[in-house]
């Protein structure tokens, strides 16, 4: 008898490794890992680029190559201090903060706007008021330095989701919004905005977020951006008059940013707006596939301004080339994807409100400063979340991620398992205390309930 020699198809690898995927994710702490493991890799290659793009300019300055990464290392323990703190918040807590986290940026937003005004109108000399002074967009007391609109993201995503959470099926009404909120966001869009045109974008777009996961009607999404347009306009006239860094009588660098994007470099002037914009695309040329090296990057010698900030992404495009910035654009992927299933999983409206606008937060910073280095988008001087150099940006996002975190674990299903197998008493009392168990279920009609149910109404 003749022996078969066929044999059943091997299933592809695509089929082998989406049942591992399916069931990664079916477990009930899937999406807290997801989310540490995310952020810690972007905050690890974070602290790597910008060691990387201010050791030759440090070492030159001060003799030291470690000097601003040991800024950045500090600002990142604070910022892991922070993760720390809101991660163990309960939500109760969080809303209550909401409005004073806001009011406080509100208030370090109008002094700051008031000593640029008094400058440019002559009355000041500097920017100064005793210890308090500005610098474009940092506000000093005395040497401590603060960015006052990362806090009013911060705060508009506590007290925008307390405030939604609170009206509920009566936000439909136009009413509702303009009561308090739309007087708010637009005092937040002109304090914001007269210094900051692209910290005003990522609130806008923290804002849609809130209002799309309350589930408010498209036409307020439209007299929104009909809004949005207007005071964009308006704050791109103001910087002819002296508004923000803008000089009365030059040239209007807002416009001239958000129409330079558009022009062939051929036809844009090289040592003017268009210098950055050349630059980067030059880092971005040079790296290729897999990049020059990490650290044998060239342009970031004085080549490439904002190499450390606003354009590090340059700098991991010429160092690590197209891989490398497909990592970053994945773990992107992976945070935007992790935020929204958390947002989608919390019964609790505040916590479902809130991981929408912080995640629509952070993904929309990065949208926008990646499409300006590569020339999709016009350049705003937004840093790129994790991964650019800065004190208050870093602490703020590490905080929002920690609120993530916090959500994340009050999931029903993450809840339910951790509270049935509760981890040690000290393993709760350093990292973070078990969260709320979820109200019960309630049990379906089985078969039998529902045929009787079905008998009786006939």
């Amino acid at each position: 008898m003749a022996e078969r020699t066929d044999q059943a198809p091997r299933p592809s690898l695509s089929r082998q490794l989406l049942p591992a995927v399916h069931g990664m994710l079916a477990r009930p702490l899937s999406s807290y890992y997801l989310l540490l493991a995310s952020s810690g890799l972007l905050l690890l290659i974070g602290l790597t680029m910008v060691f990387s793009a201010t050791s030759v300019k440090a070492y030159a300055e001060d003799g030291n190559a470690f000097s601003a990464i040991a800024n950045q290392a500090v600002f990142a323990l604070l910022g892991l201090f922070a993760f720390w703190v809101c991660q163990r918040l309960p939500a109760r807590t969080l809303r209550d903060l909401g409005k004073f986290v806001l009011g406080a940026a509100i208030v370090m937003l109008f002094v700051l706007d008031l000593l640029g005004a008094l400058k440019s109108v002559g009355l000041l000399d500097k920017p100064r008021i005793g210890p308090v002074h500005a610098e474009l967009l940092w506000l000093y007391f005395g040497p401590v330095g603060l960015q006052p609109a990362e806090f009013a993201k911060l705060g508009m995503v506590l007290w925008g989701a307390d405030v939604i959470a609170r009206k509920g099926a009566a936000l439909g009404h136009w009413r509702e919004l303009s009561r308090p909120l739309f007087p708010v966001v637009g005092l937040l869009f002109v304090l914001v905005g007269y210094n900051d045109l692209g910290s005003m974008l990522v609130l806008l777009a923290l804002i849609i977020g809130l209002l799309w996961a309350a589930g408010v009607r498209l036409r307020v999404f439209a007299a929104l951006g009909v809004l949005g347009l207007a005071g964009i306009s308006l704050l791109i006239a103001a910087a002819s008059g002296g508004a923000g860094s803008g000089q009365a009588g030059e040239e209007n660098y807002r416009l001239a940013r958000l129409t330079n994007f558009l022009q062939p470099l051929e036809s844009c002037d090289v040592d003017g707006p268009c210098y950055q914009l050349i630059q980067a695309r030059s880092a971005i040329f040079e790296g290729g596939w897999f990049g020059v090296g990490l650290g044998k990057g060239a342009l970031k010698w004085n080549w490439l301004p904002e190499a450390d900030n606003d354009f590090i992404f340059a700098v991991v495009a010429e160092e690590l080339g197209v891989v490398g910035c497909a990592v970053i654009l994945a773990l992107f992927s992976v945070l935007a994807y992790t935020g929204f299933r958390i947002a989608r999983r919390s019964h609790d409206p505040f916590r479902r409100l809130a991981a929408a606008a912080i995640t629509t937060w952070l993904v929309a910073q990065a949208v926008i400063n990646i499409g300006g280095v590569t020339g999709m988008l016009p350049i705003t001087g937004l840093p790129l979340p994790f991964i650019s150099a800065g004190g208050s940006a870093l602490v703020v996002t590490l905080a929002a991620v920690g609120m993530l975190a916090s959500f994340a674990r009050a999931e029903p299903d993450a809840s339910r398992a951790l509270n049935a197998r509760p981890p040690a008493r000290w393993v709760r009392l350093v990292w973070a205390p078990l969260p709320p168990l979820p109200p019960p279920r309630r049990p379906g009609p089985t078969r039998a309930t529902a045929a009787a149910g079905a008998d009786g109404r006939r």
